[in-house]
């Protein structure tokens, strides 16, 4: 791409009393809602089907009455090493290895007695890395679009679909980045010269330059919906993704008849995500001539706590069977985030078209700030069975139900906004299916094998929408498909020191899109494979 000038945008995101646009979309919230196969390596060993079955400090997270089993003391220490790779369906691919400190907890069992109904009560505490975001992408392609539509359509619109474009003197104004009605996507299009106000004719539309004739007037034919004539935009996208959703969860359980079993566990939780991604774009005509591009640059991070609670049974219901089942709740979430963006752009056309383009305050110097929102989560059900052969054979299913759609996003006080409705028209209810089993071997080592299947959290027609005045730059966004997880793992029990060692497999598509216009960028197949392999140290005494 010919580059003839550098336009750098420092726009992190300000909540001033100008610009009280709600910024966050559901795909973020989704982010914060979503979890991963993790805990102690028996627990993924087992496909995370244990919730019955108890006994392990990873089900605080999904049954706490698993912690009523235990009937020793029990400390532990999980790590291990995560390789993710995004392969795209053009044939580009991505992959990063990294190193992961999973979880680390403790159990304290204290006997009541062996005649009273009360047998045990126990208490405990587990951090568990609930969600890792690290990925990395490369993707790309040829399509008769360009994302400058997307631009022009949020300048040139108002929030009502009405054609309502600013004028050239609002677009101009030491006060743009402050006005509510202009967004700031847009400005920095019109700012850096990446288009044009157009000819009184033409309504004052913002119109991209490489689609005006040599007197700057726009080619309608050619603006909406799609370019014609052969006309070309190569665009490619690349991100970096890091971060993760880490869980602290503060677990009591007590064990009636060793056979009813009752537990709550707190649970709080830290959000930390950062992605930097960079978005090309070249403009090829139908006579082969290359007329330019932008490159933008986005940059996006976020942090956050939340706070929720669970409660859970196990029952034997049969003295002489080790048949149980278990059922769990988890209140919603509530999360609180705070969310910054940041943006560059380079921009130059054949034609020479460029300028300078900032985020300024009204005094004219750069300006940022942030934004703050709460996300509250659904409800989540869950169901488990769990049976054992004698010491031989330990089998588990679980069931977990949880309605995206029902979520919610709210302003700092508790108000909810707009993008709650998004939720409720474009996310729908999530199904997790987990099934497990461990075979003794031999006294000392045992066999796992699991497998977990999760439902789409989005429907097929599922877009990111930016409100018409967003000061948010970054418009791509994925719908994810079913994931699944394949699970083995190998474990040592000694008198007291234990070793187990998992491996997890998950894979998932997603279909990405680099900006909302769906019909005119369409988009492009991502298979991601994420090999982990992890340890988990410990002492029962």
């Amino acid at each position: 791409m010919k580059t003839a000038n550098k336009i750098v945008v420092a726009c992190l995101l300000s909540m001033g009393t100008s610009l009280a646009t709600a910024q966050t979309t559901i795909y973020d919230a989704n982010r914060w809602m979503t979890t991963d196969l993790n805990g102690t390596a028996r627990f993924v060993g087992m496909g995370g089907a244990m919730g019955a079955l108890g006994g392990d400090i990873s089900t605080m997270g999904t049954n706490p009455a698993g912690i009523g089993i235990y009937r020793s003391n029990d400390v532990m220490i999980s790590f291990g090493v995560e390789n993710t790779k995004a392969k795209s369906a053009l044939g580009m691919s991505q992959d990063k290895t990294h190193a992961s400190f999973d979880n680390a907890g403790f159990v304290f069992s204290a006997k009541i007695g062996n005649n009273t109904a009360l047998r045990f009560a126990n208490f405990g505490f587990n951090y568990r890395r609930l969600g890792s975001f690290n990925r990395s992408m490369l993707t790309g392609g040829t399509f008769a679009a360009s994302q400058t539509l997307q631009m022009a359509d949020m300048l040139n619109y108002d929030g009502y679909g009405t054609l309502n474009p600013p004028t050239e003197k609002i677009l101009q104004a030491n006060d743009v980045f402050h006005n509510p009605e202009v967004p700031w996507l847009g400005a920095l299009a019109y700012n850096a010269g990446a288009g044009t106000t157009g000819t009184n004719d033409q309504n004052g539309l913002l119109i991209p330059h490489y689609i005006t004739d040599a007197g700057g007037n726009a080619i309608l034919e050619r603006y909406y919906p799609y370019m014609a004539n052969g006309d070309q935009v190569a665009q490619n996208y690349r991100s970096k993704e890091s971060g993760g959703i880490h869980s602290f969860d503060i677990n009591g359980a007590l064990n009636f008849y060793d056979r009813f079993y009752i537990g709550a566990t707190l649970g709080l939780y830290s959000i930390d995500y950062d992605r930097r991604s960079t978005y090309d774009e070249d403009f090829t005509g139908s006579d082969s001539q290359n007329y330019g591009g932008y490159t933008l640059t986005n940059r996006y991070w976020a942090d956050g706590s939340g706070v929720d609670f669970k409660l859970g049974i196990i029952v034997r219901p049969f003295e002489d069977s080790s048949f149980r089942f278990g059922l769990a709740v988890h209140t919603p979430t509530l999360f609180s985030v705070t969310e910054r963006n940041s943006a560059s752009i380079d921009y130059a056309l054949s034609s020479d078209v460029k300028g300078n383009s900032s985020v300024y305050d009204t005094d004219g110097y750069g300006m940022d700030g942030d934004f703050q929102y709460k996300v509250v989560t659904p409800w989540k059900f869950n169901a488990s069975l769990g049976y054992t052969v004698g010491s031989a054979v330990a089998l588990g299913a679980e069931y977990e139900y949880a309605d995206r759609s029902a979520g919610k996003i709210e302003d700092p006080d508790g108000y909810e906004m707009g993008e709650t409705t998004d939720m409720q028209d474009m996310m729908k209810a999530m199904h997790t299916i987990r099934v497990g089993a461990e075979i003794r071997l031999a006294r000392e080592f045992s066999l796992r094998l699991g497998y977990n299947y999760i439902t789409a959290p989005f429907k097929n027609d599922a877009y990111k929408y930016l409100p018409y005045n967003s000061i948010r730059t970054d418009t791509e966004y994925a719908n994810l498909g079913a994931t699944n997880n394949y699970t083995a793992g190998l474990g040592y029990r000694g008198k007291s020191f234990y070793a187990d060692l998992a491996y997890r497999y998950n894979t998932y598509k997603e279909t990405f899109y680099a900006f909302h216009r769906k019909e005119l960028s369409g988009g492009t197949e991502i298979t991601n494979s994420n090999h982990k392999l992890m340890l988990t140290l410990g002492l029962r005494f």
